[in-house]
């Protein structure tokens, strides 16, 4: 069947986007959510009305994001963690740990399934990573490994060689750290009924992750 999404979904479209889906998908998943309607004609005429708002808050999005990039593309982060001999450390940094060390050394916060670390992180020295903040706009930024205790700091090599990049990650559609503007003053959609699924046969997985799209789809409401 097909739906208007309220909100980005990772992996299907933006917000506005009319998508073809499984009809126990919709039924069970994107309608009770309040992450899609239905493509009755009523609302397919609705959402033409508030292309304009949608289309204002996807650039809010991206400026935004490309705000957020500057921020901190070239920048260096350190962790300190354990290490052997010859600079191998006991266990990796993990991905949950960039983004502690993002929020608490430059005041970002980034969910942690935006980070690519390009592998695990098993050494001492620098690592260079990659944030997908939104969609295509991306940052590159470094990560200095220290041994616990203290260590030499090494210069971040891509302070002056990178800059926020617009290459697009397999599978990213909808960002997770971008926030929506304000709420618009436009009408809700219409109740319309929705055919009950008799069967979740061809359902997607209901794990399928909504990007971060601040309560966008509270302007349905």
């Amino acid at each position: 069947m097909k739906v208007i999404l309220l909100t980005d979904v990772k992996g299907r479209g933006k917000e506005g986007d009319v998508i073809e889906v499984a009809r126990g998908f919709a039924a069970n998943y994107l309608l009770p959510r309040k992450m899609a309607v239905e493509a009755t004609p009523g609302n397919l005429k609705q959402l033409e009305s508030r292309m304009h708002n949608i289309q204002r808050r996807e650039e809010a999005k991206r400026s935004e994001a490309e705000g957020l990039a500057a921020q901190v593309t070239g920048k260096a982060l350190v962790i300190e963690a354990k290490a052997g001999e010859g600079g191998k450390l006991f266990g990796s940094v993990t991905a949950g740990m960039v983004a502690d060390a993002l929020e608490s050394q430059l005041g970002v916060e980034v969910d942690r399934r935006k980070l690519d670390l390009h592998g695990h992180i098993k050494t001492v020295g620098e690592h260079i990573i990659d944030v997908r903040i939104y969609q295509d706009v991306t940052a590159r930024l470094a990560v200095n490994v220290v041994p616990e205790g203290g260590g030499p700091v090494i210069e971040s090599s891509v302070a002056a060689a990178t800059a926020a990049r617009t290459e697009t990650p397999a599978g990213e559609s909808a960002s997770e750290s971008a926030s929506d503007a304000g709420p618009s003053e436009e009408p809700a959609f219409e109740e319309e009924s929705t055919e009950t699924a008799e069967t979740a046969e061809a359902a997607e997985s209901a794990d399928d992750t909504v990007e971060s799209a601040g309560d966008s789809a509270e302007y349905y409401e």
